[in-house]
């Protein structure tokens, strides 16, 4: 039988209230908080919290505060990459992030979501309890592979890839995969122009 972590990361519908994940998120609220307190100059020990919060921390890997997300453990950083003020990755499922990335200020990204219909998203007859959520949640994974560029204010939304090299432009919401080599922009983000990294 799954656990509630396998069935979120195998993109089922999980239990939010399961003490593993409950734990997880406490364990990511008291790293986050610890980080954002940190100086901005307090490198070694940033780099420490980070490789207790997150899965995977490569090289040269520079996160302004504040900073938020949800469980840590699933997020996986290449190397050289900056993540600017203000971001918040609710990783649910898995965030990973390849090399060369700029993720710019205010940018969220999502990999939770819940069922549209509302039978569907809600608990028929549900009585208040600590051991299961009046509501239905799953989880999608994203995936920004190298040398992407994420513009300030963009919104990722669940089961999104941004391909190699491409651009997000500023205040985009992202609901669709994104070819690499591409400049994308627009709510709901489309394909503009390739570009040519000849």
């Amino acid at each position: 039988m799954k656990s509630e972590i396998e069935k979120c990361l195998d993109g089922q519908q999980f239990n939010t209230a399961d003490q593993e994940i409950q734990a997880l998120i406490h364990r990511a609220r008291r790293l986050t908080r610890e980080y954002n307190t940190t100086a901005s100059d307090d490198v070694s020990n940033r780099k420490i919290i980070l490789s207790e919060l997150f899965n995977r921390v490569g090289n040269n890997v520079n996160i302004d505060t504040p900073f938020y997300c949800d469980y840590g453990k699933h997020i996986s950083l290449g190397s050289n990459v900056i993540i600017n003020i203000n971001c918040t990755f609710v990783d649910c499922n898995r965030i990973e992030i390849g090399n060369n990335v700029l993720i710019a200020s205010n940018v969220q990204i999502y990999t939770a979501a819940h069922p549209v219909e509302m039978q569907e998203r809600l608990v028929e007859g549900w009585i208040a309890n600590e051991e299961t959520p009046y509501f239905r949640t799953y989880a999608l994974p994203v995936k920004i592979e190298d040398n992407v560029w994420i513009g300030g204010g963009v919104i990722i939304l669940p089961g999104v890839t941004i391909g190699r090299n491409s651009v997000i432009g500023a205040g985009s919401i992202v609901t669709k995969s994104i070819p690499e080599n591409s400049v994308a922009f627009g709510n709901p983000c489309r394909v503009v122009r390739s570009i040519d990294n000849k």
